[in-house]
């Protein structure tokens, strides 16, 4: 027998149980509930801020007539409380089991769980999570919205005001009940994965590249944005409760709301100047790099930066990894920019962008580990793809020189600084540098070759527009995040005006590419190591 929903009945609870971790506005919960002659029946520590607050509470094991034991882990695991909130009104067979067996209905179910998560990042031993592993809440909070028809269930303060108001206005309504039991769902679902994740991570032999059999992915909506990549689709941002930081935990201090396409590219910048020690800016536009520079200060890097490529910095995002002072901003605000994220703005910085009412401005409380271990995540048709986070780390001992000439010092600095980069480049890659900074980016091309020549050409351009003569990539050096198929692409390099190239090796025309190299007498070293990013 299925229960009629066609109808919507407004349902006044008669008997509600409250047992929280979290007890924001439990009181205020707990008063609107006497005020309705709803009997209240708690455990524990709600029990006791309820009576605190001189509203009237039946502990549960009064309830019951069975104690709590096992140290509390055993309070609610009885029929006399499951048994009460799944019966099923509208059934005459179960109506006449709970009176045989002295159930009474319980209407509103208030849990929400220990906190787990909280735990487990606070660095406590395998004891202490292992405790705040709550049971009895989700079996509760799952029976409640399996029971939705006839039973209300909230699992977060934010959805008390809401429930008061029904209260006071006629009882909940079927909508409302349904819409709090899938909230009910997704909180002890996002619960178990987070469980789960941590037991996997934890296991005895796991590592940080360890991709179990099953991978669960739980988030919380933190923003509903306009819209997605484009107008016609839809967008939210969600927090996975870690705290690298980042997105999740800037801090916008001024400026328009932020897009789809904000975040995306700012995540990208600051990752991208996460990988630079000395004071460096990575300036971002559709998610490529177009300049980026590292110096002894942030206002000469964001000049050097912004010199690579000034015509697509404007309206670009722009990352630094040192507190802005008041001197990079002022220069930045010369420029039309779309977001700055940095892990500090000092006051200075802050008053002269304040000019700029619809420049975004994120803190960020401090720069994200680039060697950090993490997975990546990608949807495709049917599925997602995982692989673990591109933390590769050139070792200087693993460099193989494979020309004739050896790099000068100089060349070599640049051609690691020049590799780094490439890293945050979509393939094809082609990077040229000079002196710590970029002079030539070629992105996302389907040739190695048109990369190379898109990245000169873009140089060339920004020459004229610094009153210069020829182009920047001269007397440069050029990184590419994969092999050379074939030599064409290092010709293109060499005529540009590059004396070094970095690149992975592996291909079967790696002679040929060598023997292009010591003919224009370059200098080459292979990295073993790759840098793909689709």
């Amino acid at each position: 027998m299925t229960t009629d929903t066609t109808t919507d009945p407004r349902l006044m609870p008669r008997r509600a149980l409250l047992s929280v971790s979290d007890k924001t506005d439990l009181v205020t919960l707990g008063r609107a509930l006497a005020d309705a002659n709803v009997e209240i029946l708690s455990t524990g520590g709600s029990a006791h801020i309820l009576r605190e607050a001189g509203l009237p509470v039946k502990d549960v094991s009064e309830h019951t007539g069975f104690p709590e034991i096992l140290d509390g882990r055993v309070k609610t695991l009885v029929p006399w409380i499951h048994g009460g909130i799944l019966g099923r009104r509208d059934l005459a067979t179960h109506r006449a089991q709970m009176e045989a067996h002295d159930i009474a209905p319980i209407d509103l179910v208030c849990v929400n769980l220990y906190p787990f998560a909280r735990t487990v990042a606070s660095g406590a031993d395998e004891a202490a999570c292992v405790e705040n592993i709550d049971i009895g809440g989700p079996a509760m909070l799952r029976a409640a919205a399996k029971n939705f028809t006839d039973v209300a269930v909230l699992c977060a303060p934010d959805q008390y005001a809401g429930f008061i108001e029904a209260l006071q206005t006629g009882g909940t309504s079927l909508a409302e009940r349904r819409e709090w039991a899938a909230a009910a769902f997704t909180h002890t679902a996002a619960y178990d994965t987070m469980i789960a994740s941590w037991f996997t991570r934890t296991a005895e032999g796991a590592t940080p590249q360890t991709l179990p059999p099953v991978l669960m992915v739980g988030g919380q909506r933190d923003t509903l944005l306009r819209y997605g990549e484009n107008p016609h689709q839809q967008a939210a941002f969600y927090r996975d409760g870690s705290q690298r930081p980042g997105l999740a935990t800037a801090r916008q201090l001024q400026g328009k709301a932020l897009s789809y396409n904000n975040l995306n590219d700012t995540d990208a910048a600051f990752e991208a100047v996460a990988e630079f020690q000395a004071p460096s800016v990575v300036i971002v536009k559709h998610a490529n790099p177009c300049g980026v520079a590292s110096a002894d200060s942030l206002a000469e890097a964001w000049e050097a930066a912004l010199r690579c490529d000034p015509v697509s910095a404007f309206g670009g995002i722009v990352a630094l990894n040192r507190p802005l002072d008041g001197r990079t901003a002022e220069k930045i605000s010369q420029i039309f920019t779309e977001v700055i994220v940095a892990p500090e703005i000092t006051p200075e910085a802050r008053e002269v962008l304040s000019a700029k009412k619809n420049l975004r401005v994120l803190e960020t409380g401090g720069m994200p580990d680039a060697a950090a271990d993490g997975l990546s995540l990608r949807s495709v048709s049917g599925g997602f793809l995982a692989q673990t986070r591109d933390n590769g780390r050139l070792r200087p001992k693993e460099l193989k020189v494979v020309t004739k000439r050896q790099p000068t010092a100089q060349e070599m600095e640049d051609l690691l600084f020049a590799f780094r980069v490439a890293k945050h480049v979509k393939s094809n890659a082609v990077i040229y540098a000079r002196e710590q900074a970029t002079v030539g980016i070629g992105a996302g091309q389907m040739s190695r070759v048109d990369s190379a020549r898109i990245a000169a050409r873009k140089s060339r351009d920004a020459a004229r527009a610094a009153g210069k003569e020829g182009a920047l990539t001269e007397n440069s050096v050029a990184a590419s995040d994969a092999f050379f198929p074939f030599a064409d692409g290092l010709e293109s390099i060499i005529e540009a005006g590059a004396t070094a190239v970095i690149q992975p090796g592996g291909s079967i025309r790696d002679q040929e590419v060598i023997d292009a190299a010591d003919a224009a007498g370059i200098a080459m070293v292979f990295t073993g190591m790759r840098h793909f990013r689709h």
